[in-house]
């Protein structure tokens, strides 16, 4: 039941074009009563190579900023560790309902991104040019090790936390946006994976099944995303993000 549900979430994944590690913690542990640190370490590890493929991919592309990526995934991972490790002393009822929040949080900032692009620009105007020199290595070394520290404590990528931080701080237009931010993603999610297998939270059976089913499934997805049409997968994109907090924050 573990793998077939993960297969089907897979294919919703790759349908829409996100990373659903929020709705897979939801999954595991409101729907299959894995301990909540366990479906963190699953969730983490498994984006590990859900993102390799797609932070290639844009690398290829030319949709990456390597310098702005490198600083932001390098301190990113700092922070992932350091999450991880913070997450293991946290009771699992506390946990839970804070994972829960931060997903809602995460869905409240996908829905401006994706419905008040003009509020969104208004209020928070891109920076003019790439950020660089000095600064790029101070507000990013801070901005990573936060956004890791995130993803690592939470099981999430961030990667809308990610992505606003790279185009409103660090002037990364939103096509660049997108593939630096999984370039970011990929180091935080080793680290933040590596943190919880070594304080013995990530089940292997678990993480195989989880892995397995969702990249299958991804790959069938992906197949269809062309026939949807754009405010069903718009609406999908928030709608994952937020029932998974949801089901944390009633649920768990």
């Amino acid at each position: 039941m573990l793998f077939v549900s993960m297969l089907i979430m897979g294919m919703i994944i790759g349908f829409i074009g996100i990373g659903g590690a929020g709705i897979t913690i939801a999954l595991l542990t409101v729907g299959f009563g894995v301990p909540i640190h366990t479906a963190l370490a699953v969730a983490l590890s498994a984006m590990v190579f859900t993102t390799m493929s797609g932070a290639l991919s844009h690398f290829k592309e030319g949709n990456v900023i390597p310098k702005t990526g490198a600083v932001l995934g390098i301190s990113g991972m700092v922070g992932a560790f350091m999450g991880a490790n913070i997450s293991n002393i946290i009771p699992s009822d506390i946990l839970g309902k804070m994972s829960g929040s931060i997903m809602i949080l995460s869905a409240i900032l996908l829905y401006i991104k994706v419905y008040q692009p003009q509020w969104l620009n208004k209020h928070f105007p891109p920076r003019a040019g790439l950020l660089d020199g000095h600064k790029l290595y101070i507000y990013g070394s801070i901005a990573g090790c936060l956004n890791g520290l995130i993803s690592g404590a939470f099981g999430i990528g961030a990667a809308a936390f990610i992505q606003l931080t790279l185009m409103i701080i660090f002037g990364v237009p939103v096509l660049y946006a997108i593939g630096t931010c999984m370039m970011v993603i990929l180091p935080i999610s080793i680290a933040g994976g590596l943190g919880y297998f070594l304080n013995g939270q990530l089940d292997l059976w678990i993480f195989i099944q989880t892995l397995v089913g969702q990249a299958i499934g991804a790959y069938l997805g992906a197949k269809l995303t062309r026939l949807a049409p754009r405010p069903i997968l718009k609406f999908f994109m928030v709608a994952m993000s937020a029932s998974g907090g949801l089901a944390m924050l009633l649920l768990y």
